[in-house]
């Protein structure tokens, strides 16, 4: 009867829910009540390793992290190789005990059978020798046949949670990311999916850089301590996304021991991000657990990661698209179009902080001479040439561009009189004296300076400034700098005072 009534206790027990966290609790609680136990741990089988691992304990301080049996070692490793019980009545007489815990005198270990195939042990430990009879381990034995089962079914819906988690998880950001065309917003939103999706402490991508020798961690999501934030770079060909790239496959790092991205990540999964034979880079999934990712995760990650890949070669798309749209086709840099773009951004940051910024508008002298005299092929290499000299000589955050014909605009960001007017005449003395392949005379310039608030606070009164000082310089005999005057901004006044009149 008593047997009776424990089986029957331990079915309604274990059978009642499908969550594994709570099956293994209730079959160590369970194990350790009915059979006067201390130490009681559940062994689960990593098919990949051929070894077991600690899944759940009761009343050990044994370090579960770092045990890992081999099958065929140890008492608990025998068992799961021979299928069937073994016994220890005094395990410091057997030379294959490996020691959990100081006081443990006898132990015995239950393989958990499933359809003939060990998934785990249920490992008993007591503080008393020779502690089981040949009862006590039949009635174990009968014990584990049902949890054996309860794992089971536990593990078979929590896979198909999971599988349904990450089903969701790829029609969500394959909705998601076919409407975002930018690079930054894009990859923000897929790290932030995939976390919450795959249920994981961190999400990174790396994407290659320049000749792909480098890639730069470009964006991440979590909550795992970095070692690395976004731009750092790190070389194409080491660590496990060199070895992803390389053989194109997604790899999976399930006892991670020197992590370089974040502190505590134990378990790591890698994919390449490839679309129509272009690799961009790899996807990183980081967990602070051990075996966190299993075979089966690499269907939906895989999914994700070629919808990725999609997606970011879509962004790159409509950036080139964009810079051909802003291009000047001759010269390469920026067109009439962007310096309108960015000189509305500009005159508004430029109010918003009370800074200043200034316009510089170029023109060369006497160039439709030197086309009639040397031709339009020499004309259009001359173009090229001022082009990149003055794209060189600016800060990275300064704009240069084609504003039409020959002549060229430039906008300072954070700039007073003086110092526009020190880089214009940088700028017009370098052209003076710089030498021009195939050509017998120098390259000359105009240039007219003005300023925002001092010569106007819109658009078009600071443009009127300009063109009105590029006028003035070329008067006075061209080949020099002239800086618009206070009287342009009183006619900018008068203008707006009739306007509203």
């Amino acid at each position: 009867m008593a047997k009776t009534a424990l089986l029957y206790e331990a079915s309604q027990a274990v059978l009642s829910t499908l969550d594994l966290d709570e099956v293994l609790r209730q079959i160590l609680a369970i194990a350790r009540q009915h059979f006067d136990l201390r130490n009681v741990l559940i062994f689960l089988v990593d098919p990949e390793k051929q070894d077991l691992w600690i899944r759940s304990r009761i009343g050990c301080d044994v370090d579960s992290e770092n045990l890992r049996v081999p099958l065929g070692c140890g008492i608990t490793g025998v068992a799961a190789l021979l299928k069937r019980p073994v016994y220890v009545p005094d395990v410091t007489r057997d030379p294959n005990y490996i020691k959990t815990f100081e006081r443990t005198r006898s132990e015995v270990a239950i393989p958990m059978v499933v359809r003939g195939e060990v998934i785990g042990v249920l490992d008993c430990q007591s503080e008393n020798l020779d502690h089981f009879n040949a009862e006590t381990i039949e009635l174990l034995q009968l014990f584990s046949a049902q949890a054996s089962m309860a794992v089971q079914n536990a593990r078979l819906y929590s896979l198909e949670r999971r599988r349904a988690s990450q089903m969701e998880a790829i029609a969500a950001i394959a909705q998601q990311t076919t409407a975002v065309l930018d690079l930054e917003q894009l990859l923000s939103k897929v790290c932030h999916l995939i976390r919450y999706s795959f249920d994981v402490g961190h999400v990174s991508v790396l994407l290659k850089e320049g000749e792909g020798e480098e890639l730069v961690l470009r964006a991440a999501n979590g909550k795992l301590t970095p070692r690395a934030t976004e731009g750092n770079r790190f070389r194409a060909r080491e660590g496990v996304w060199g070895q992803s790239l390389a053989s194109g496959e997604t790899l999976i790092q399930n006892n991670v021991t020197q992590a370089e991205l974040y502190e505590e990540t134990r378990s790591l999964m890698c994919a390449p991000l490839v679309s129509f034979g272009q690799i961009f880079g790899v996807l990183l999934l980081h967990s602070d657990a051990p075996d966190k990712f299993q075979p089966t995760d690499l269907p939906p990650l895989e999914s994700v990661a070629d919808i990725c890949a999609t997606a970011i070669q879509n962004t790159y798309y409509v950036e080139r698209v964009k810079q051909l749209a802003y291009r000047d086709g001759l010269t390469g840099i920026f067109n009439r179009r962007f310096f309108e773009l960015r000189m509305a951004e500009e005159l508004e940051r430029a109010q918003r902080f009370n800074a200043g910024m200034s316009i510089i508008m170029i023109d060369i002298d006497h160039f439709k001479e030197l086309n009639d005299e040397f031709g339009h092929m020499l004309g259009d290499e001359v173009l090229r040439q001022v082009a990149s000299l003055l794209h060189d000589q600016l800060r990275k955050f300064d704009v240069v561009c084609r504003y039409g014909g020959e002549e060229f605009a430039i906008l300072l960001s954070q700039t007073n009189p003086q110092h526009a007017m020190g880089v214009a005449e940088k700028l017009r003395t370098l052209l003076e004296r710089w030498q021009f392949p195939g050509l017998p005379r120098t390259v000359t310039i105009s240039a007219g300076v003005a300023t925002y608030p001092e010569n106007g606070v819109e658009r078009d009164g600071l443009m009127k400034a300009a063109d009105t000082s590029l006028y003035a310089a070329k008067q006075a005999g061209r080949n020099r700098v002239m800086l618009a005057t206070a009287e342009t901004r009183q006619d900018e006044k008068r203008a707006q005072s009739a306007g509203k009149a």
